[in-house]
């Protein structure tokens, strides 16, 4: 057995809920605004990770509409009585103080891939919610509590709430009780509740989810307590720890594994070429930990997640080249649109997907993509596209949200009727055309052309080849990867950036593009 290094799942796996059911390793991880949602992944060994799926989609919410880095927040993954539970909070507005309208729901399932049942709504008091099964049998829901009425700065993460629920029906049977007000470090979220040897331990997020993060525990003989918390206040922490090999740890789950050894996931971030600044988003850590007089510590006897752990297995190495073919039903694990399903259809082993509204829209985009998982990467894609009219533009997307992104697209240029190829970018919201409102005209373009991004750590750059060509050509424009990131998003984020197709027709709604040959590289 060998040492599995983290993170060790890469690019955009924040908040990991993590269980362990007979011998197979399970990670429910946040999706925000992205559709389907709430991704689940699956482990025997945890050094190998497959992608189960995101597994909810319109049956259990609708995001039309949610803000960015709205949507789905750190949904719970629980197992009981031959039932897969997950919790989720579909997060509305939650930028603009002092209200988050946070609504929690909880969808179940005979399978872990689904389908799940409707959500079953529980409250809007909070977010972060999960789910206790107690060994009597009781359930209980636990979320944190926002108080729009206190100041900023902490007091209106304002406990943590348990409410008993029917455990058929899953409605509350009592009122909620406050049952922990959290460390000095404040921000208290994310609660988790698990029971070993006659103890309820509450796991919870603090210091937000930057670099103050905090994994923090409490204890109590009872449910809803009083909780005493951990000696050393935080089980795992980067914070202060310059050499820390990840950075951010925090909003922690604990299991036990098959062998009873026991197991802690957090969300971190690494961050790029020495910089502060995480493009790849919040990943997921594992780490093991012990037990000494019934508090759980980090095996390595620190504070501070290793880069290494022992799990049950060797990590095997994975593709360097992944081509993704539509016409087989794969590509659906690893793609993903924004807040419903784009609008899309299979042609042989393309995708041709109509057009939506703009970049910036929180309601009808037609993006369909991939995360980026590594510093070093390139992304290709063959497409086929004739716009009518400079309100059709169809191409290739490196984005973190509508206020940053960078889009390489054909359009029609406006007077002369030629074919032309542009660049927009926001960065941290600030709009342009690097290129210029007329763009790079495409001569000799007979409407098929290939679309290219490459990255390397905190610069990237597009290129292009038409049909008939031999080499890509590299647009002189840097792209500062910088602005693909949580610590550059407006006026703050928690996804990752993605790479993907997009088409928009901001006149008619009915252009088409199609793509196919989608290949995701992993560059040393």
């Amino acid at each position: 057995m060998k040492e599995i290094k983290n993170p060790v799942l890469t690019g955009f796996h924040p908040d990991p809920c993590m269980m362990c059911v007979g011998d197979d390793f399970y990670i429910a991880n946040s999706t925000f605004e992205y559709y389907p949602s709430v991704q689940i992944s699956h482990s025997k060994d945890l050094a190998n990770w497959d992608t189960v799926g995101a597994v909810l989609n319109e049956k259990q919410l609708n995001m039309i509409g949610d803000t960015c880095s709205g949507g789905v927040w750190a949904p719970c993954l629980s197992y009981c009585d031959g039932l897969y539970y997950i919790v989720y909070t579909d997060v509305k507005t939650w930028r603009d103080e002092p209200f988050k309208d946070t609504h929690n729901y909880i969808a179940t399932s005979k399978n872990i891939e689904g389908p799940y049942s409707d959500g079953v709504y529980i409250t809007s008091s909070g977010f972060d919610a999960s789910l206790f099964h107690d060994d009597d049998g009781k359930k209980y829901f636990v979320s944190m509590e926002w108080n729009w009425k206190k100041p900023v700065g902490g007091e209106q993460f304002s406990g943590i709430l348990v409410t008993e629920l029917d455990s058929k029906t899953l409605k509350p049977v009592e009122k909620s009780h406050n049952v922990f007000k959290g460390s000095k470090r404040k921000l208290t979220e994310g609660p988790h509740i698990f029971k070993r040897n006659g103890y309820y331990y509450l796991i919870t997020a603090e210091g937000g989810t930057s670099y103050e993060h905090a994994v923090t525990i409490a204890r109590s003989k009872s449910v809803y307590g009083p909780y005493e918390i951990h000696p050393n206040t935080h089980l795992a922490t980067s914070y202060g720890n310059t050499e820390a090999p990840v950075k951010k740890t925090g909003h922690g789950s604990i299991c036990e594994g098959p062998d009873g050894r026991w197991f802690l996931a957090t969300l971190c971030g690494r961050p790029v070429d020495g910089t502060m600044v995480c493009p790849l988003g919040r990943e997921t850590a594992i780490n093991e930990i012990i037990w000494k007089e019934d508090w759980p510590y980090l095996k390595n006897g620190t504070s501070t997640m290793s880069e290494t752990f022992f799990g049950y297995g060797e990590k095997i190495e994975e593709e360097k080249v992944i081509t993704y073919d539509f016409s087989k039903e794969d590509y659906l694990k690893d793609f993903m649109s924004l807040r419903k399903k784009c609008d899309y259809r299979i042609e042989g082993d393309s995708i041709v997907i109509k057009g939506g509204e703009s970049p910036v829209s929180s309601f009808n985009q037609s993006f369909f993509g991939r995360r980026q998982e590594h510093f070093n990467f390139r992304a290709t894609v063959d497409m086929e596209f004739n716009s009518t009219n400079f309100q059709e533009i169809s191409g290739l997307s490196y984005r973190y949200d509508e206020y940053g992104y960078y889009y390489l697209f054909v359009a029609n240029e406006e007077y002369n009727k030629s074919q032309n190829l542009y660049i927009m970018s926001r960065q941290h919201g600030n709009y342009s055309l690097p290129l210029g409102e007329n763009g790079i005209k495409l001569e000799g373009y007979n409407g098929k052309i290939s679309l290219r991004v490459e990255s390397h750590g905190a610069e990237a750059k597009f290129s292009y080849k038409l049909d008939g060509s031999k080499e890509f050509t590299e647009i002189p424009y840097v792209l500062d990867v910088h602005y693909l990131s949580d610590e550059r998003a407006v006026p703050m984020g928690f996804t990752g950036a993605f790479v993907g197709m997009q088409c928009c027709d901001m006149q008619y709604g009915k252009q088409e593009a199609k793509f196919k040959n989608f290949i995701y590289e992993i560059l040393d």
